[in-house]
């Protein structure tokens, strides 16, 4: 059985404005790239298309796809990127009806088996983990799906569910994902610039899942619970990636990296011991945040953490997410850069319950904090998020997937226009880089990250159109 994976591109960034993100940030698709590895290691032939790093057009994406024969092909898909994702799969099934075509990903898990009543060319869906479900499929030769938990299928012509599958309970039981199968791997990725000291570098997901219960996060497809690599497996990981392919810092793209201490502290002894050449990034929770744990991270090579701060107005974090008390936020915050790492705040626009108040509150407070980089999203409700339920009762909701990306406003909420919210969200970005101390930092990334600086300089002139348009 011979399985090919795509990873569509989604082209629809900004509506008509060319995407430059690549420029900025191309990281690995890691979760197709783990089920390609959890076949590969049962002996089945797998190949990996990322559209991201390598875009083609449609006609000869999908020459390229029936050249090689596959016996089915999975799609890997988000909300914003899985229309593009099926007119590449009905434009196959016209062309090779033969070949069997997958569906998984956020957009799938989240929506679910009422995908297969609109959209025909979809023969299977692989709902929730992918690594067991996805290989019992091809095992069994797509007969008698029914019996095989995580599958959306056609009974009687209607959408059906063949009922939840159990979580993959040790992940140390996976292989590494599939990086040789990526074209270009890793020269072709790159890690949001100013965000690394060293090239080659990459990303890893050392976990899944989440216990917390934010109101615009996607549990869909791993669901609350917490499960997580043990920190020699991780660690085996980091060799693995500088061994075979010279990666030199990697970023933990885990939404709680710092969730169990003793697997962090761990972790962190080992990288102090061995003195791997690896440096790395982390996502952490303001909480989890002591003096302890940051002489750690520091002391293990950890060079930039990301918190999500979110907003700066207290009624709005109440509502949304747990809160934490502003002054305490800036406190952490200070903690981590006064240890020498890079502190990132992670900001949203737009959520419920916002006005033009509430925002101005948040973008003050962000100048307040001691942040060397931030990184503001349009807030964006997704249909496997609990906010998603009753997201129309609480402003303008335009649910156009392929504008799905956190980087358009689609919802709009009660008491302000998009005109207001895209103006705010530009001054916000304005008035967070456009001062010395920001300035400040990013002259030294010529000696602290210079390669950053040099596909900065090579892409500059795409990067300035880019701002032109944006005003900021």
């Amino acid at each position: 059985m011979k399985a090919l994976f795509v990873h569509p591109h989604g082209k629809n960034w900004l509506g008509t404005m060319k995407d430059i993100s690549s420029i900025f940030n191309l990281m690995p698709p890691l979760g197709m790239m783990s089920i390609a590895a959890y076949l590969e290691a049962r002996g089945m032939e797998v190949e990996l298309i990322d559209c991201y790093a390598h875009p083609v057009s449609t006609a000869e994406l999908v020459a390229g796809i029936i050249a090689k024969a596959p016996d089915v092909v999975g799609f890997s898909c988000t909300t914003s990127s899985f229309l593009e994702g099926y007119q590449i799969a009905l434009r196959l099934k016209e062309l090779a009806p033969q070949i069997r075509v997958v569906f998984g990903g956020a957009h799938a898990c989240s929506v679910g088996v009422s995908l297969l009543d609109d959209f025909p060319a979809i023969d299977y869906l692989v709902i929730g983990e992918g690594e067991v479900t996805f290989f019992e499929l091809l095992a069994s030769g797509f007969s008698g799906v029914e019996a095989i938990p995580g599958i959306g299928f056609r009974l009687d012509g209607k959408g059906a569910f063949s009922g939840n599958r159990e979580h993959i309970a040790d992940l140390d039981t996976l292989p590494f994902p599939a990086y040789r199968r990526l074209a270009d791997f890793p020269g072709r990725y790159n890690l949001p610039l100013f965000s690394y000291p060293h090239a080659p570098n990459t990303s890893i997901i050392s976990s899944r899942g989440c216990p917390y219960n934010c109101s615009y996060c996607d549990r869909s497809v791993f669901s609350r619970g917490f499960r997580f690599n043990s920190p020699a497996y991780i660690f085996e990981h980091l060799k693995y990636l500088h061994r075979d392919f010279g990666i030199r810092h990697v970023f933990f793209y885990d939404d709680l990296f710092t969730f169990d201490r003793n697997r962090v502290e761990e972790l962190c002894r080992l990288l102090v011991d061995s003195r791997l050449p690896v440096t790395y990034n982390c996502i952490a929770r303001l909480e989890h945040v002591d003096c302890e744990l940051v002489g750690l991270l520091k002391k293990s090579g950890c060079w930039q953490v990301n918190f999500g701060v979110e907003s700066g107005d207290p009624e709005i974090l109440k509502k949304h997410r747990k809160y934490m008390a502003l002054d305490a936020v800036q406190q952490k915050l200070r903690m981590v850069g006064d240890a020498g790492m890079r502190v990132k705040g992670l900001f949203m626009v737009g959520l419920p319950g916002e006005d033009e108040t509430a925002i101005r509150r948040t973008i003050d407070y962000a100048l307040t904090l001691p942040l060397d980089e931030i990184n503001v999203t349009k807030f964006t409700p997704f249909p496997g998020a609990p906010i998603y339920r009753n997201i129309r009762e609480q402003g303008e909701f335009n649910e156009e997937w392929p504008a799905m990306n956190c980087m358009n406003f689609v919802f709009i909420p009660h008491g302000m226009t998009k005109a207001q919210l895209e103006d705010l969200y530009n001054e916000f970005i304005r008035r967070f880089y456009r001062r010395s101390r920001i300035h400040w930092g990013y002259t030294r990334m010529i000696w602290k990250s210079p390669h950053s600086i040099a596909m900065f300089l090579r892409n500059l002139p795409e990067i300035l159109r880019f701002e032109m348009q944006q005003k900021w």
